[in-house]
């Protein structure tokens, strides 16, 4: 059974990670139901581009934007989840 490390953190079972198809990166909405905390992967790639984007707009309202290239590797990492997660949801006709 998962238990709750100093820092908030829980780990996600790996048969419940590949069922539900998280994988490093996926967002995830965190909210209580019933009195009992829910744990949902966002499955709507534009809700998580959107979140994203506000996100990339407030952390460089002072920067330019950089070519993919030249992105350090865990923003490249970041993007490549995303869309990795889009084109599967997209593939699935969702």
């Amino acid at each position: 059974m998962p238990t709750v490390d100093s820092k908030g953190r829980i780990v996600i079972p790996k048969e419940v990670r590949e069922r539900f198809d998280i994988e490093p990166g996926t967002e995830v909405e965190v909210r209580t139901e019933d009195g009992k905390v829910v744990v949902e992967p966002e499955s709507d790639p534009e809700v998580v581009l959107e979140r994203l984007e506000a996100l990339v707009e407030d952390a460089t309202a002072d920067r330019t934007q950089r070519d993919y290239e030249d992105l350090d590797a865990l923003a490249r990492d970041h993007a490549d989840t995303i869309r990795r997660q889009a084109q599967r949801v997209d593939d699935d006709g969702e």
